[in-house]
């Protein structure tokens, strides 16, 4: 199936908004079992969107790209929903990214 430029970019949009709708609901998953288990977290994903708008020339901050994802600003997150990782976490990112995130 073909699909021109614009269709694709459309639809690619729209995963990362559910995908980034998904993780909002998704208080309870910590970024540390993201990292473990997919290689990336939320912090990852602003990040990503960050370089996107650095590339076009677009002016967004940190700060700015971790609201976008997180749909607080990231304090605001951190206090609310991140617990303290666990040892068996900690170990896990030890062996997943050895030389750290």
């Amino acid at each position: 199936m073909a699909i021109d430029d614009k269709t694709r970019t459309e639809l690619e949009a729209a995963a990362f908004r559910r995908l980034v709708d998904h993780l909002r609901t998704r208080t309870d998953v910590q970024n540390i079992d993201l990292m473990n288990l997919a290689g990336f977290c939320r912090n990852c994903l602003s990040n990503w969107l960050k370089d996107a708008a650095d590339a076009q020339g677009v002016s967004l901050s940190k700060d700015e790209s971790r609201e976008a994802v997180y749909g607080m600003p990231y304090e605001t997150w951190k206090a609310k929903y991140q617990g303290a990782a666990t040892p068996e976490q900690l170990e896990a990112m030890k062996k997943v990214h050895p030389h750290g995130h």
